[in-house]
C-alpha cells in the first residue's frame, strides 16, 4: 500500500514566494548580464552570463530570510555579479599558460599606446610578438575578461616575478589604496568609474569628455604603476 504525500501549503507558499522573488528580479540579472557583456570580447554569450546569473539567484532566494535582509537584490546583487565573475575565470582564456601571451600582448599595447595613443591592430602586435595572429586574438579577449575582475585579481595575474604574489588579499587592498591616493583626481575618477561604478569606456570617455584611447592609456599606466610599487614592497 502506498503512502499519498500529503500537501504542505505552508511549504508551497513559502516555495512560491521564492519563486516570485526570482521572476521579479529576473530584469536586474538581465541589466547586470548585459553591461558586463560591454565590457567584454565578442565571444563571451550574454546568455550564458544570464543563465549563470539566474542559478545563482534561485540559490540565493532559497536561503533569504526577509526577517533579516530588507532587500532580496540588495542581499545578492554581489554574490549574482560573483557567480558570474566566477564563470569567466573558469574559461580556458584564463588558463595559466594564457597568461604569458596576455601579459606580453599587454606590455606591448602599453608600448604602442605611449608612442601613438591609440591602441595597436592585432597585426602589428603579431609581428611584434612574432606570435600567430589567432593566438593574439585570444590574447587580447583574455586582457578584455581579466580586466573586470577586481584591481587585486588583476595585479597578481600581470604581476612580474619579482612582486610578492604571496600578500594576503586584505593587505593587498591597502597597498593598492595608498597608492592610488598619489594619482591625480581624474585617474583616480578612471579606477572609480570603471571598477566601483561598473561603466565601460565609452560611457567614461562621455562622463570625462577624453578619448577611448586615452583612457585605455591612462588605465594600462595606473596598473603599471601600481604593479612597479608592489615589486618594491618589501612587507
Amino acid at each position: 500500500m502506498s503512502i499519498k504525500r500529503q500537501h504542505n501549503p505552508y511549504a508551497s507558499s513559502i516555495k512560491k514566494e521564492q519563486d516570485d522573488l526570482v521572476v521579479q528580479y529576473l530584469p536586474a540579472v538581465r541589466a547586470m548580464a548585459y553591461r558586463l557583456r560591454e565590457r567584454l570580447p565578442s565571444s563571451i554569450d550574454v546568455d550564458d552570463l544570464i543563465s549563470i546569473g539566474t542559478e545563482e539567484m534561485i540559490k540565493l532566494s532559497r536561503r533569504y530570510d526577509k526577517l533579516k535582509n530588507d532587500s532580496f537584490w540588495g542581499y545578492g546583487k554581489k554574490r549574482v555579479y560573483g557567480s558570474m565573475l566566477d564563470y569567466l575565470r573558469s574559461l580556458d582564456v584564463m588558463s595559466r599558460a594564457n597568461r604569458r601571451l596576455v601579459k606580453l600582448v599587454n606590455k606591448e599595447i602599453e608600448k604602442y599606446l605611449a608612442i601613438y595613443e591609440e591602441e595597436p591592430s592585432d597585426e602589428y602586435i603579431c609581428e611584434a610578438t612574432g606570435e600567430n595572429i589567432e593566438k593574439i586574438r585570444e590574447a587580447r579577449d583574455g586582457t578584455k575578461i581579466i580586466s573586470v575582475m577586481p584591481i587585486n585579481e588583476q595585479i597578481t595575474i600581470f604581476s612580474g616575478e619579482n612582486t610578492p604574489e604571496l600578500i594576503e588579499k586584505e593587505q593587498l587592498l591597502e597597498i593598492i589604496k595608498e597608492i592610488l591616493l598619489s594619482f591625480q583626481e581624474r585617474e583616480q575618477m578612471i579606477i572609480q568609474l570603471y571598477y566601483f561604478e561598473e561603466l565601460n569606456l565609452k560611457e567614461i570617455s562621455e562622463i570625462l569628455e577624453i578619448s577611448e584611447s586615452r583612457i585605455s592609456q591612462i588605465h594600462k599606466k595606473l596598473l603599471s604603476k601600481i604593479r612597479n610599487q608592489l615589486g618594491s614592497y618589501d612587507g
